[in-house]
């Protein structure tokens, strides 16, 4: 499909009064659905965009095995399109997978490393238990360049790998991990709680690109007018996210999904934009200079090896632009 018949769709594709829903499958992790990465589809279900434009939005969750699998569920025919974190994308892609990144969910994650109310500084984490994430992903990038950036070696501590924030903060609760990485806004449930609040990941990287939607190439071309319309909703769901006037009622979602009390979605959401650190991308743009930083985040892990791909390679914007997003 090229821009310019993408771009007619998108002026063509208001679906008339009556017509048949187009069934969209997105496919998820749980625990992706109770953490704030699932903010922009959760808003755009809730306020009816999906409906607006006309898509019958399934959620398709587990994809079993994990972050890793997301990109085998647009194989499998599982799913049309999928929530992943995007070193599993690049990856999958330099495997030989068709799939690219049509819109960016969020942008630069802020993790913080939290250590049960006693450990009180990096030091203190020698030989102690450290619930990471997956160890190809950019969060356990991020926060071992943070334990190094405060002189801990990955000898130092013994990793504990957990998936989903949810598990990880269980683990801390239980007293089965010294410290572990929290996203929002459990980070912000457990310090009001005493945990320790030792660094944030954004003090060790700089930003990058963390999730986005991805779908086959093939499918895209299939499916121009279904993948348009999904990208009309999300534009939407981040407009009202960004829209002060919508902060109380983002809050209580938020809350809701989460099962966190509104005060702290509050907070997560004053951390985000008060002031604006490009959390959240305005309308699901594509930054690939970001994505640039991930690829070369993977190449120091010895992930992929040089030549170091160009970003483009993982990515398709004409959707988005049919979609009104600049």
């Amino acid at each position: 499909m090229t821009r310019l018949t993408a771009a007619i769709i998108a002026l063509l594709t208001v679906a008339p009064a009556g017509a048949e829903p187009l069934t969209l499958r997105y496919g998820a992790a749980y625990s992706t659905l109770r953490s704030i990465y699932s903010l922009p589809i959760v808003i755009a279900e809730h306020e009816g965009f999906f409906l607006r434009e006309n898509l019958d939005f399934k959620i398709v969750v587990p994809i079993p095995g994990g972050s890793d699998k997301m990109i085998d569920a647009l194989h499998d025919g599982t799913v049309d399109i999928t929530h992943v974190a995007t070193p599993y994308l690049i990856r999958k892609a330099l495997a030989g997978s068709d799939a690219v990144a049509v819109a960016t969910e969020f942008n630069n994650p802020i993790y913080s490393l939290l250590a049960q109310p006693d450990i009180t500084s990096f030091a203190m984490l020698k030989g102690k238990r450290v619930g990471f994430a997956d160890p190809g992903g950019t969060i356990a990038m991020s926060i071992r360049k943070l334990l190094a950036v405060h002189g801990l070696a990955e000898a130092d501590y013994v990793t504990r790998m957990l998936e989903g924030t949810p598990a990880r903060l269980n683990c801390l609760k239980r007293a089965e991990c010294d410290a572990v990485v929290l996203g929002q806004p459990q980070d912000v449930a457990a310090r009001n709680e005493g945990f320790t609040l030792l660094g944030l990941s954004t003090e060790a990287t700089p930003a990058y690109l963390y999730t986005v939607t991805a779908a086959r190439r093939s499918w895209a071309e299939a499916h121009g007018e279904t993948l348009i319309r999904y990208l009309r909703a999300l534009r939407s769901s981040f407009q009202f996210i960004r829209d002060p006037q919508h902060r109380n009622a983002v809050a209580d979602i938020i809350a809701e999904t989460t099962g966190v009390s509104k005060v702290v979605a509050a907070n997560v959401l004053a951390l985000y934009f008060e002031p604006e650190r490009g959390v959240l991308p305005r309308e699901g743009e594509i930054d690939t200079e970001a994505l640039a930083r991930v690829i070369s985040m993977m190449a120091e892990t010895g992930a992929i090896k040089p030549p170091l791909p160009a970003p483009e390679k993982f990515v398709d914007r004409q959707y988005l632009q049919a979609a009104g997003v600049k």
